[in-house]
């Protein structure tokens, strides 16, 4: 069993890397954590989904974003095939691994 990490600029792309490997790959999400990488809460470091200004009926950006801290998630694997998958997963969505 070994532990894999990513960290991500914004909460969505941490997101979807999670949704690809429990949708798609079958991946258990209790073997799936998601933290902010930092001492203060976080919602990563760059404004992604309802943070983004909306066509209608707001024009402008939201700027109460908790933009502390990139998103970190850790994935517990059983073989080196799933480790394969979450290693592609996190490349796929822009995770750094540490």
């Amino acid at each position: 069993m070994a532990v894999l990490e990513a960290t991500f600029e914004t909460r969505r792309e941490a997101e979807m890397s999670i949704e690809r490997l429990v949708q798609e790959f079958g991946l258990d999400r209790k073997a799936i954590e998601i933290v902010a990488d930092g001492a203060l809460n976080s919602a990563g470091e760059d404004t992604s989904g309802g943070d983004n200004a909306a066509d209608t009926p707001t024009p402008s950006e939201r700027e109460d974003a908790a933009l502390n801290d990139r998103i970190k998630v850790s994935v517990t694997v059983d073989d080196e095939a799933e480790a394969e998958r979450v290693r592609n997963a996190f490349s796929e969505f822009g995770g750094d691994r540490s």
